[in-house]
């Protein structure tokens, strides 16, 4: 009998499978954590804050995903962070579809502009102030899925 036949060899995938999906449930945790305390809305904008982090985690916590949360090179609040101006960038711009010239530096100079709105407009949302939330591009982005 082979290895792969043995039923304790298929008791010991079948745990590590089980020690894989406890270890990613945590970190799902934790880094929706994170997100929140980078997003850190005022109180009144507590709702989309918890439904931005969820949306955020669930796109970038995945292995597999490819995303900046899965690094380890970085702490987890840069991981955050990073992940919050990727996702804006993808929803609350037209990013996807900009044509951008081939030039070196081009992509970056552009995402370095749209982090900044993105920033702008976070700041809005942690400082309180009253938005007209139907022309919000954040707003419309977590009411659109």
């Amino acid at each position: 009998m082979g290895e792969r036949e043995d039923p304790s060899y298929q008791k010991r995938l079948d745990a590590g499978r089980a020690r894989r999906g406890k270890e990613q449930e945590r970190y799902m945790l934790e880094f929706t954590a994170a997100v929140q305390q980078f997003l850190n809305f005022a109180f009144q904008y507590d709702e989309l804050e918890d439904q931005m982090a969820k949306l955020i985690a669930e796109h970038a916590v995945p292995v597999g995903s490819g995303t900046v949360a899965r690094t380890q090179r970085i702490p987890i609040e840069q991981r955050a962070e990073s992940a919050v101006i990727a996702w804006m960038r993808h929803q609350t711009t037209a990013y996807d579809d900009m044509s951008i010239p081939r030039e070196k530096g081009k992509r970056r100079e552009v995402r370095r502009m749209l982090a900044k709105r993105s920033r702008t407009i976070l700041e809005k949302y942690r400082d309180g102030v009253e938005l007209e939330l139907s022309n919000c591009p954040l707003y419309k982005s977590l009411n659109a899925e």
